[in-house]
């Protein structure tokens, strides 16, 4: 069975683990950047690049490493370029489907990982390098004018230092009451 295509392929047989730990480092094309950077909606990626330990856990494969990258995603209120440093760690387990869907949910505490399934006899660690940048993103981007924006658009009062999920809401507020 093959892994499923996607734009950073990083496909491990599972057969070619054996029992020690073993490293991989992942560079990054110009063109798996731009495919990355199509699919989460970033206006470039610089630069990504991890560094992955894995090693068997019982039926499991063990993945830790770390990413490393610069980004240019876009604001959210002016669309304007906001560059970002991507420096994270990750810690994922990946399991057969078999025995994945037999796990119940339950509450992870911070040395615990995240459970990726797998099918056949291949883990794709570039995927889970694509997932962790994802993760990695800043949510709500704003470059230096984002305020000026927001405050035109009647998001974020002259008052306000900060705005939030709630600021419109609030603002709505305040013009029903008058």
């Amino acid at each position: 069975m093959t892994a499923p295509a996607n734009e950073l392929s990083r496909p491990i047989r599972l057969d070619t683990l054996g029992e020690g730990e073993r490293a991989i480092e992942i560079e990054t094309t110009v063109e798996e950047r731009g495919a990355l950077a199509r699919r989460f909606g970033l206006i470039a990626i610089g630069a990504l690049a991890a560094d992955v330990r894995l090693h068997r856990e019982g039926l499991s494969v063990m993945a830790e490493g770390r990413i490393r990258g610069e980004v240019e995603q876009p604001c959210i209120a002016t669309g304007e370029p906001v560059p970002a440093r991507i420096d994270e760690s990750f810690r994922l387990r990946f399991v057969h489907e078999d025995q994945a869907g037999a796990a119940e949910e339950i509450e992870l505490s911070e040395e615990d990982c995240d459970t990726v399934p797998f099918e056949g006899g291949l883990i794709d660690i570039g995927e889970a390098v694509a997932e962790t940048l994802a993760l990695a993103l800043d949510p709500f981007p704003r470059s230096a004018n984002a305020d000026q924006v927001l405050k035109a658009a009647g998001v974020l009062q002259e008052n306000e230092v900060e705005t939030g999920p709630f600021a419109a809401l609030k603002g709505l507020r305040d013009k029903l009451a008058r």
